[in-house]
């Protein structure tokens, strides 16, 4: 009897302990079980996501097929944010300005038009080079900054008198794509200028460049002025060569002053003034206009018209007729940064009946600063003009200058 309770009680202890051990086995089973699948969860939040898309497949004879393909989303480059250090507007801009011998009424409008924002604007008188008004003349006869698109004024002149292209060239930007200077001036296309840039070559691009008056006083005895820089030698070709030199004026720094007087010469028929800045009302009684040199572009300049005209009338400087459409207007803008610094240009002619006259439109700041927000101002500005007359009769200053351009030309 007493051996049988022995073997009892030691079977039970086997099943006991044989139960336990499947218990822990168990367990262990379930912990490993957990580990995998949290080490693929984790290993699957680190790879990029995938989902699955399903889609039919048919060959001829053949039932369709249902066919799964794991798709790999792309993530997108993080997006480059620029950062400006420079306040797009400013106050007291034109306090020390001189205006003694300005138009009072283009002054006027001028000074309405820019208001509060960091800019300058300069109007000349194309037909002699007076300079009408001159608000916040310090950032006026600075030395100037990158000119952006407008730079594209300067080239394609260039290239219409090397005879490269004419106004309805198209020229290849892609393998189905191309484009003519009146396009390529309306929508400032930097593709098109860049090709037209290196078939011009940077020797030819800087020889007309000099011609245009870039990296020159474009004034005559104006104090303060400075020259601005149009480099000797080609942009380095990591930086895009004489390609971004053309597009959006790399490496050249452009003064409003120089701007205004190439655009009066495109306005009057290729004569380059030296620009004059009179500061009394005697100055303006005696006023004499005085040629620099005469451009050989007059044939070119209807060329240009299409692509001016149509930057206003449906391109980048559409802005400007939220203001002004009673008068035509020809024009270009430019838009860039450099520095923590960004860049509006707006460089216009009015072609009227009774007179032409040029503005040039130059913003400093940041994000609120661009081509067309410098167009914007140029359509108040004559908007202004236009409803103080200054289109439908010429003044006695016009009439002035005017008769003392013709004695010069002489």
């Amino acid at each position: 009897m007493f051996r049988k309770k022995i073997l009892v009680c030691a079977l039970l202890g086997g099943f006991f302990t044989h139960s336990a051990l499947v218990r822990a086995a168990s367990a262990t089973s379930a912990t490993a079980s957990s580990a995998t699948k949290a080490t693929k969860k984790d290993s699957a939040a680190e790879k990029p996501q995938t989902k699955k898309r399903t889609s039919k497949v048919r060959r001829a004879g053949t039932k369709a097929t249902v066919k799964t393909v794991s798709v790999r989303k792309r993530r997108r480059p993080a997006r480059r944010v620029e950062l400006f250090r420079t306040s797009s507007f400013a106050a007291g801009i034109a306090d020390n300005d001189d205006f003694d011998g300005e138009d009072p009424i283009v002054r006027q409008a001028a000074l309405d038009a820019l208001g509060n924002m960091n800019g300058t604007v300069v109007a000349i008188d194309p037909n002699s080079g007076r300079i009408l008004a001159m608000v916040n003349q310090k950032l006026a006869l600075s030395g100037g900054a990158q000119p952006c698109s407008t730079i594209k004024v300067a080239v394609a002149l260039a290239a219409l008198s090397e005879g490269v292209i004419r106004h309805d060239t198209e020229v290849k930007l892609g393998r189905n794509s191309a484009m003519t200077l009146t396009e390529a001036l309306a929508h400032s296309n930097n593709a098109y200028f860049e090709a037209v840039g290196r078939k011009l070559g940077f020797p030819t691009v800087r020889k007309y460049a000099r011609q245009f008056g870039l990296g020159e006083l474009a004034g005559y005895q104006i104090e303060g002025e400075q020259l601005g820089v149009y480099p000797d030698h080609e942009l380095d070709a990591r930086h895009g060569g004489v390609g971004k030199m053309c597009s959006f004026g790399e490496s050249i720094s452009m003064t409003p002053l120089q701007l205004g007087a190439l655009v009066s010469a495109v306005a009057n028929g290729g004569t380059l003034y030296y620009l004059q800045h009179p500061d009394s009302t005697e100055e303006v009684t005696d006023f004499t206009p005085r040629v620099k040199r005469h451009l050989d572009i007059a044939e070119v300049i209807p060329e240009m018209v299409d692509g001016m005209s149509g930057a206003v009338l449906y391109g980048t400087a559409r802005s400007l007729r939220m203001n002004f459409n009673e008068e035509p207007i020809l024009g270009k803008t430019g838009t860039c940064s450099k520095a923590g610094t960004r860049f509006g240009w707006f460089a216009s002619y009015a072609d009227t009946d009774k007179g032409r006259i040029v503005t040039v439109v130059f913003l400093q700041g940041g994000r609120p600063t661009y081509g067309p927000k410098a167009a914007e101002i140029t359509g108040k500005f004559y908007r202004s003009l236009y409803d103080h007359d200054f289109f439908t009769k010429p003044s006695t200053a016009s009439l002035r200058t005017e008769k003392g351009a013709s004695g010069s030309a002489r």
